[in-house]
C-alpha cells in the first residue's frame, strides 16, 4: 500500500488544517449528541484531529487510514491510556460488526469505490447507528491543485441516494462551511463543504 501521505504526515497538524477539522467538530456536534457508550470509527483519521477531540465523548474510537506516517503522528499523541484502536488500512479491513458511530472529515473523496464502501460500513454498523461525513462540494479539481484523486467533491444529494441504497436514513446534507484558497496563482476560488448526517437502519 503505497503512503500518499507519507512526506505530508510530520507538518500535516497546521493551523489551516486545525482550523478546518476544528469547524467540523463544532457543525456535526450540532447536529449529533455522542453518548458514552459508543464505539466509533473514524474513516481517514489521519492525525486524529477530530477523533481525538469525540474521544472523552464515547467509549472507544477506531482510527483508521491507509497512511502508516500520518497514524504514526497520532500514536505520539496517545498516552497509552485511552480506549482506541488503530487500523492500518482501508475500511474493509476493520470487520466487527459493533460500531455506533462513524465520522469522517475530508477523507470520503479519496475512497475510489463508494458504493462497496458504503455496503461494508453499513455491515460493521449496529442498527441505529450514526454517521456523520463531512466533504467538498462538487469542484474543478483544483482543490488538490488536479492531483488524480477518486472524486472531485460530491454531489450531496447523489451521495445521500448512495447512502440510502447501502442501508442507512439520511437525516440531513447541509452546507457548513466555505474554504477559500488560492490553488490557481492569482485565483481564490471557494470550496463549499457539506456534513451529511444518516442513521443505521
Amino acid at each position: 500500500m503505497t503512503d500518499n501521505f507519507a512526506h505530508r504526515a510530520s507538518d500535516w497538524d497546521s493551523p489551516e488544517k486545525i482550523k478546518m477539522t476544528d469547524t467540523f467538530v463544532e457543525a456535526m456536534l450540532k447536529k449529533v449528541q455522542p453518548q458514552s457508550s459508543w464505539k466509533g470509527l473514524e474513516i481517514g483519521a489521519g492525525t486524529g484531529l477530530v477523533g481525538l477531540q469525540l474521544l472523552p465523548k464515547v467509549s472507544t474510537v477506531v482510527f483508521e487510514d491507509t497512511s502508516e506516517a500520518m497514524l504514526g503522528v497520532l500514536k505520539q499523541k496517545l498516552n497509552g491510556t485511552e480506549s482506541v484502536e488503530i487500523v492500518h488500512g482501508e475500511v474493509f479491513d476493520y470487520t466487527s460488526q459493533d460500531i455506533d458511530f462513524v465520522f469522517s472529515c475530508m477523507a470520503f473523496h479519496h475512497i475510489p469505490d463508494i458504493d462497496s464502501a458504503l455496503l461494508h460500513m453499513s455491515s460493521i454498523c449496529r442498527p441505529g447507528a450514526t454517521v456523520a461525513i463531512g466533504d467538498i462540494r462538487t469542484e474543478d479539481g483544483s482543490f488538490h491543485r488536479f492531483e488524480p484523486i477518486p472524486h472531485k467533491g460530491f454531489d450531496a444529494d447523489g451521495l445521500s441516494k448512495q447512502f440510502e441504497t447501502a442501508g442507512f436514513s439520511v437525516l440531513s446534507a447541509e452546507t457548513y462551511n466555505i474554504m477559500k484558497r488560492e490553488r490557481t496563482p492569482g485565483v481564490i476560488s471557494a470550496y463549499e463543504q457539506f456534513l451529511l448526517v444518516a442513521i443505521k437502519k
